[in-house]
C-alpha cells in the first residue's frame, strides 16, 4: 500500500473528512469499525486495488480527518460524513462498511444515490436483539472506565472490543500492534458511544431507513463471531432491504477483515464486479 493518495471531502457542518486513496479502477468507498480509522484497512485493501481504487476514509476526528468545531459525534453527523465522502467523489461508487461502519454504511445508502452497490461485515444493527450476558456488560464498563481514568488507552481498546473477540483473535490481536493502534480513538468512540445512548433520533438501521435502500447489499458474517447479535442483524436487514444477499464466511470471526482478509475480499470482488456489470446492462 504505498501508492496512496489523499481524497478530502467537507461534511454538513464544515468538518473536513479525508482518506486515502490505493489503487485504480472503479471507486470503492471502505468505512472503518468503532475502533478503527483509515488504516485499519491495511490488511485488506491489497487484494482490492487490482480491481478498484479504494477510498479509505475516516470519521470525524480520526485518521486524516479533522475534529468538528463542536463536539458532535452523533451517528447523524456521522452518516453525514460518509455521504460527504461518498458523493465527493463524482461517480457511482461501492460502498463498504464494518462493524459499526457498517451501520453508517447502511444508513447512508438509503440517504445518497451515488452509492450504486453495498457491501457490509458484521454491522452494528441497532436494533437486532443481543444476547449480551448483563453482567459480562456492566464488568466491561467497569473495566473500560477504570482504564480511560487511568489513562491505560491500550487497555480500554481492549475492553471496547472483547465482547465480540474469539479466543484466537485475542492471541493474534495482541501480537500485532493493533490494540495501541486503536487506543488513538478510544476517547472518541465513547462520545460516539455516549451520543448514540442519549439521542432520540432514528438510528442508520432503523427499519424505516432501511427500506429506503434499492441497491444490491452483501451482508457478510463469520461463522465463529461469539455473539448472536449479526446474526439477527442480518435478519433485520434481510426483512426490510429489498435485494439482500447473505453470506457466512466459515471459520472468520468479527475481525476477519484484519486477520482474514483475503475472502472476505474475494467475495468483495465477485459482488461489486456482478454489481457494476449488472449496472452497465440497465444503463440507457
Amino acid at each position: 500500500m504505498n501508492d496512496d493518495r489523499t481524497h478530502r471531502a467537507v461534511s454538513v457542518d464544515g468538518t473536513e473528512i479525508a482518506g486515502r486513496v490505493y489503487g485504480h479502477g472503479p471507486p470503492l468507498v471502505l468505512v472503518h469499525g468503532g475502533l478503527g480509522d483509515d488504516l485499519s484497512w491495511g490488511p485488506l485493501v491489497p487484494y482490492l486495488t487490482e480491481y478498484f481504487s479504494c477510498y479509505t476514509m475516516s470519521t470525524r476526528g480520526r485518521g486524516l480527518s479533522v475534529e468538528p468545531s463542536e463536539p458532535d459525534y452523533s451517528l447523524d453527523r456521522l452518516v453525514q460524513d460518509v455521504v460527504a465522502f461518498v458523493e465527493s467523489i463524482g461517480e457511482p461508487v461501492g460502498l463498504v462498511g464494518y462493524s459499526l461502519g457498517g451501520a453508517l454504511a447502511l444508513g447512508a445508502t438509503a440517504h445518497s444515490a451515488a452509492i450504486s452497490a453495498l457491501a457490509v461485515y458484521e454491522p452494528a444493527v441497532f436494533e437486532a436483539h443481543s444476547d449480551a450476558d448483563p453482567s459480562r456488560v456492566d464488568d466491561m464498563a467497569a473495566r473500560l472506565g477504570e482504564a480511560v481514568a487511568e489513562e491505560r488507552l491500550v487497555d480500554a481498546a481492549l475492553a471496547m472490543v472483547e465482547a465480540v473477540l474469539t479466543d484466537a483473535e485475542r492471541v493474534a490481536l495482541a501480537g500485532s500492534g493493533v490494540f495501541e493502534a486503536w487506543s488513538s480513538n478510544v476517547l472518541v468512540a465513547l462520545q460516539e458511544a455516549e451520543q448514540a445512548s442519549t439521542s432520540q433520533a432514528p438510528s442508520p438501521t432503523d427499519p424505516s431507513l432501511l427500506a429506503c435502500i434499492k441497491v444490491p447489499v452483501l451482508y457478510l458474517r463469520g461463522t465463529s463471531t461469539p455473539t448472536g447479535w449479526y446474526v439477527d442483524g442480518a435478519r433485520q436487514v434481510a426483512e426490510h432491504v429489498h435485494d439482500v444477499r447473505s453470506v457466512e464466511i466459515t471459520g472468520a470471526g468479527h475481525f476477519a477483515p484484519i486477520l482474514h482478509p483475503r475472502p472476505i475480499a474475494d467475495e468483495l470482488v465477485r459482488f461489486f464486479t456482478e454489481s457494476t456489470a449488472v449496472a452497465d446492462e440497465l444503463r440507457p
